[in-house]
């Protein structure tokens, strides 16, 4: 429009040539921003012009991205009579014209890919040339062939067609290697060149427009001819050392899908160099594997994995991983000469040295303890101790044994990411993470439990990975290139959508072969390098794929596939050793648990499973009656032949017992549990009636000192879910472990842990637990423990434990089982009781723990006349008619009860001895019976069929 009013006016107009000077702020700028045009006032005469009042005007037009379609500014007005609104406004202090504007409103269309103006007077009759064009948009390049970040495979002597285009005018220059290859010095929006492949390239293509630039990249590459070859019979997935020759070791990766793999590292400056090229195995193709040779013994290398699709990945298996994002801050205390990262590489690095000392074990047998007498204590390291590392945890090994607990359950310490976590986000599960320390100091460590009669326990979760793990970032979406994204179809360990409801990061996929063989190889790791007892399985519910993400009700409800699973991952740790313990935190059906808890019973196997009752036991130790029954804590009532259920009161995933005391305790009247000594005196007696027991139990870190802080607790004090896996204040450091009222808590658990440890009779099967008996005390939170063994004949067989759990004084009636001599374990004070149901006054908070007294017993038993007897007749029971034998029975009353501690009937006898025949129709199953009289109280289980 501008060039027309030029040609029809030429005889009354006055041109002035000559390109102004002028800027825009901000430049570059979008359609949709708001910009100043500029232009000094010396580039304007006025006088000349005989304009008046500054009245200098803008004539505009704009055109589309691909500069065509031109249109007026809707607000020029006429060339003879230009409108107000695009007048100049003039600033005397800097003798200057602007106009601010957005150009879509400014123009009134979008898509504008430039525009051009001048400057004139009112009338038209002075204007500036030639016009100004300028350019709308800030630069962007877009690779329309090969795309950006892709990798294009192309032979030698081959051609790529590179095309590319701008929103704006610009030159281009290609590189290949970072040497230019072609370039452009006409600008334009559109590229198109035709590179001829000789190598590997790091392509890159640069557009310039101005003082800006854009650059896209791509990658092109040859392809290999990979040799198959069958896999040395030294060399399997992983790291391996020759077994005679140490300047030999021998690298295998699984990689499926992938047509070739190099091995770049230290050892040939970390480029791509065929002699690295790894083979193919005859039997296995997807198994890629090289021999290196010429190594230095004794000599650290570091290398990574590069496929043909680009990935650079740690070896999964490697037992030391190298991380630039956290190895800078481990101090040097912890881990003493930690090898650097190398320069210029990004993701994990695995290492490998040649022949590295062993570490000599002073325990070459250690003997487990048995385990329905596992006393677990569950520890976070990095929680632990102030220095959070491996040897200061070796200095509080005496306060360890000192309490008499026979194992230790590390939370996890494998490859985790970061250095402050729980370490369930684990990146590498067969390498141990090095924020604790070293490997040496680790051996060292548990060497050092074993000589002190302490298992030690891995917490483990094989459920999933991080997306820094190699087996997922082998198989990943990457659209940006930057190495990590969502697992891919083809990924063959993970699940692309998770199945349970309980996922976090990238949920494995256990019916694999691939996963399973990973899962297997890690146990193996661990056992054998690292002397590990056994390990803790984390959220075993997650090893289904049964159900979706979103299915809780089907998580939680027994699946078989998940039973058939864990079964397979028995067999295998227990192949792998016999021995070791293997413990399920599931939390599930019975029905389910059933199935791993009898699992090779016959051969002395079975799983271990957690068994939470932190509420019940909360309640209790609050002073609250509702919800306060820990019966459950009887293996039996889980349905479990042999003791395998590991009761706990607190985990690492439970709320400390001793936050709640003192937020919510009762109070009655003087008595108060929010006050910190009594609550502390409530912790004792959840000590008495915890270990008592019989089977494994498990204590959380600082438990035994009444540590208080919420599990939800911030760095800054407050209390916030978001917190739940922050930093917590070590107990140590606040001088718990000498504040006399803590201290004694601590004292009192390993005094009853010593009873425990010292009198057979606590790893017997038959024992009853009264929790909460509103029937015999209507106030509840009176506990009664029986713990008895027929066949001891010398020493102590029976074990009577009370508690008061009240907030006030209640007069116990113990029910002994029989009248004589009773011992008080924890002082030796000895009772003689000649009425089994005469009661004992406690106090609130108060516990007693007796148990007949070994001096008075010989191998025969003076009381027999006197005891009380239950047995079932024909028992299983077939007809719905069983028929009870007993005697001693006086003022005697059966109960039935399902497993799960619901009481069915109750029966009241009219006789001291004698039988009882009962009828009705029960399901089949497996049931208890209880008969309660005055000379005390007998269980038997009785099975329907």
């Amino acid at each position: 429009m501008k060039k027309f009013y030029s040609v029809v006016f030429l005889l009354i107009t006055i041109v002035v040539f000559g390109q102004i000077n002028y800027t825009i702020t901000p430049n570059p700028f979008n359609e949709t921003d708001a910009i100043t045009l500029t232009v000094p006032g010396d580039q304007i005469d006025e006088s000349a012009w005989g304009v008046s009042n500054n009245a200098i005007y803008i004539w505009s037009w704009s055109f589309d991205t691909n500069y065509q379609n031109s249109q007026d500014c809707p607000t020029n007005g006429s060339w003879n009579n230009s409108n107000d609104l695009n007048k100049l406004n003039y600033n005397a202090a800097t003798d200057s014209y602007s106009l601010t504007f957005t150009p879509t409103a400014f123009f009134g269309r979008t898509g504008i890919g430039r525009f051009g103006f001048l400057l004139k007077d009112k009338t038209g009759a002075h204007q500036t040339s030639p016009d100004i064009f300028v350019n709308v948009g800030t630069l962007s390049l877009n690779l329309t062939n090969p795309l950006a970040n892709s990798l294009t495979t192309v032979p030698v002597g081959n051609s790529v067609s590179v095309t590319a285009s701008t929103n704006v005018n610009a030159t281009f220059q290609l590189k290949a290697n970072g040497i230019v290859v072609n370039s452009t010095t006409t600008p334009s929006q559109s590229y198109s060149y035709s590179y001829t492949v000789t190598q590997d390239a790091s392509m890159e293509l640069v557009a310039t427009q101005g003082t800006s630039s854009k650059t896209a990249a791509f990658i092109v590459q040859v392809p290999r001819n990979v040799v198959s070859e069958a896999i040395p019979n030294w060399i399997r997935q992983g790291i391996n050392y020759h077994p005679t020759d140490q300047t030999k070791v021998g690298l295998a990766l699984y990689a499926p899908g992938k047509s070739f793999v190099h091995v770049i590292g230290s050892f040939n400056n970390w480029t791509v160099n065929d002699s690295y090229l790894m083979k193919k195995d005859t039997t296995n193709p997807d198994l890629y594997w090289i021999e290196l040779n010429g190594i230095t013994p004794q000599q650290l290398y570091t290398f990574q994995y590069r496929t043909n699709d680009l990935r650079k990945v740690a070896d999964p298996y490697s037992p030391q991983i190298l991380s630039s994002y956290d190895d800078q801050w481990i101090s040097a205390s912890t881990y003493p000469n930690l090898p650097a990262f190398p320069a210029g590489q990004g993701f994990e690095v695995s290492t490998f040295k040649t022949g590295q000392t062993a570490y000599n074990w002073q325990v070459t047998n250690f003997q487990r303890p048995a385990k329905e007498d596992l006393l677990v204590y569950e520890l976070l390291l990095r929680d632990f101790t102030q220095e959070k590392n491996w040897q200061s945890l070796i200095d509080k090994i005496t306060y360890l044994k000192n309490l008499k607990i026979n194992a230790i359950e590390l939370m996890p310490i494998m490859e985790f990411e970061g250095n402050l976590s729980w370490g369930y986000n684990t990146s590498f599960h067969y390498a141990l993470d090095k924020a604790y320390g070293t490997p040496e100091k680790f051996k060292e460590f548990v060497d050092l439990c074993h000589q002190n009669g302490i298992a030690v326990i891995l917490d483990v979760a094989f459920n999933h990975a991080t997306g820094r793990s190699p087996l997922v970032r082998l198989w990943n979406v990457d659209p940006d290139g930057d190495g990590y994204g969502d697992v891919a179809a083809n990924n063959p360990y993970f699940n692309q959508v998770p199945k349970h409801s309980y996922n976090v990061f990238n949920d494995f996929n256990h019916t694999s072969p691939s996963t399973q063989y990973y899962v297997e190889r890690c146990l193996q790791q661990w056992l054998t390098e690292y002397h590990i007892d056994g390990f803790r399985w984390d959220l075993t519910k997650g090893f289904t794929q049964s159900c979706s993400e979103n299915d809780e009700a089907c998580t939680n409800a027994y699946q078989q596939d998940r039973v058939d699973i864990m079964k397979h991952y028995a067999d295998r740790q227990w192949a792998l050793d016999p021995n070791s313990y293997m413990i399920f935190e599931h939390l599930g059906t019975d029905a389910e648990e059933q199935q791993w808890a009898n699992y090779r019973i016959a051969e002395g196997k079975g799983v271990m499973l957690w068994n939470k009752q932190t509420d019940p036991y909360n309640q209790n130790t609050m002073g609250y009656q509702e919800n306060s029954n820990y019966d459950r804590m009887n293996h039996s009532l889980h349905g479990f032949t042999n003791m395998s259920a590991v009761g706990y009161g607190e985990s690492h995933d439970e709320e400390r017992l001793m936050f709640k005391n003192l937020a919510y305790g009762a109070v009655n009247g003087s008595y108060n549990v929010k006050d910190l000594n009594t609550a502390l005196e409530r912790m004792k007696t959840f000590g008495a009636t915890f270990f008592t027991i019989p089977g494994p139990k498990m204590i959380w870190q600082f438990g035994e000192l009444g540590y208080e802080f919420s599990i939800n607790r911030c760095a800054n004090g407050s209390i916030d879910n978001g917190c739940r896996t922050d930093e917590k204040p070590v107990a140590f450091t606040l001088g718990y472990d000498t504040n006399a009222n803590r201290k004694a808590v601590y004292d009192t658990w390993a005094k009853i842990i010593t009873i425990r440890n010292s009198h057979p009779v606590f790893k017997s099967k038959t024992y009853s637990i009264e929790s909460n008996n509103l029937t015999n005390d209507p106030n509840g939170l009176i506990t009664r423990i029986y713990v008895y063994d027929t066949t001891i004949t010398t020493g102590t067989k029976n074990v009577v434990v009370l508690a008061n759990y009240t907030t006030s004084a209640q007069n116990v009636v113990p029910y002994f089982p029989y009248t004589g001599q009773w011992q008080n374990l924890m002082d030796d004070s000895i009772s003689n009781v000649t009425s089994t149901t005469a009661p004992i006054t406690l106090q609130p908070g108060e516990f007693r723990i007796f148990g007949n007294y070994a001096g008075a017993l010989s191998t025969v038993d003076t009381n027999a006349a006197y005891k009380l007897s239950l047995q079932i007749a024909d028992n299983p029971v077939k007809n719905g008619a069983p028929k009870f034998v007993f005697s001693k029975a006086k003022n005697g009353e059966i109960s039935i009860f399902d497993m799960t501690g619901k009481k069915l009937d109750s029966f009241k006898l009219d006789k001291e001895n004698g039988s009882y025949e009962a009828k009705f129709s029960y399901p089949a199953g497996t049931y208890l019976v209880q008969l309660k009289s005055d000379t005390g109280i007998a269980i038997q289980k009785m099975i329907i069929k």
